[in-house]
């Protein structure tokens, strides 16, 4: 497994992927500096709803995520190696896993400092506030990796499939049709910065705390059960 990630790693991590990365990590840090700069600074509400919601969850963190795990596993199949993988004595889970570590270790660190960064300007350093954008933002990695691991696998148009996924149903039907929020990735990240911090974010219709970490696990392991079905089940050349 050991082996395996470290490959993976390797594989993701060029420099060209890993500025590309950096630069639509960065657009929220500026975007709030510009938009505090303004005499009439947003509200909290409009803050949330514009940067952290439609900008940072919804369109930032799964685009940087995709990018990433998408394509985790790309090289073996384009290099037809997967097969020396499957034949492995690594079990399915064994193969899968790393891969989904390997995309969280990558895209993790990019998206925290944006985060950090984004909540120490917005909120002047407030540490509850900072503290609620950074957790929601490392669970909104690890839900979006699991499923654009599994998408790599799934689709040979694994990049493009997720572009349309972000644009269409986070970007759009999760804001305006309210029951579709119920299985969006967005809504569940921004709902977690409710859950640690009540006071400074405004609450709205979001899922209850037992709830949401009940969703927030059943999108992880839900994807991560289905790449490894996926595994199982292809037609490896």
């Amino acid at each position: 497994m050991l082996t395996v990630y470290k490959l993976t790693i390797r594989q993701l991590s060029s420099l060209s992927r890993l500025a590309i990365m950096a630069t639509l990590a960065a657009m929220p840090v500026s975007i709030t500096a510009l938009m505090l700069r303004e005499d009439d600074a947003p509200s909290v509400k409009d803050f949330e709803q514009f940067v952290l919601s439609t900008m940072f969850a919804g369109s930032i963190v799964p685009l940087v995520v995709l990018a990433i795990a998408a394509v985790a596993f790309s090289n073996e199949v384009e290099d037809k190696t997967l097969a020396n993988l499957t034949l492995s004595p690594l079990r399915r889970w064994q193969i899968a896993l790393p891969k989904l570590l390997a995309s969280i270790t990558i895209a993790a660190p990019l998206i925290v400092v944006s985060a950090l960064l984004t909540a120490h300007i917005a909120f002047l350093g407030e540490w509850k506030a900072t503290i609620a954008i950074t957790v929601s933002a490392i669970a909104a990695v690890a839900m979006y990796a699991s499923m654009f691991v599994w998408l790599g696998l799934a689709s040979p148009q694994a990049v493009g499939t997720g572009l349309l996924y972000v644009v269409i149903w986070e970007g759009f039907f999760s804001q305006f049709v309210t029951g579709v929020r119920l299985l969006s990735i967005r809504h569940y990240a921004i709902a977690l910065m409710h859950v640690v911090d009540d006071r400074r974010f405004a609450e709205y219709d979001h899922l209850n705390t037992p709830a949401l970490l009940v969703m927030v696990t059943l999108v992880i392991g839900g994807f991560f059960a289905l790449t490894i079905r996926r595994l199982r089940r292809m037609d490896v050349p």
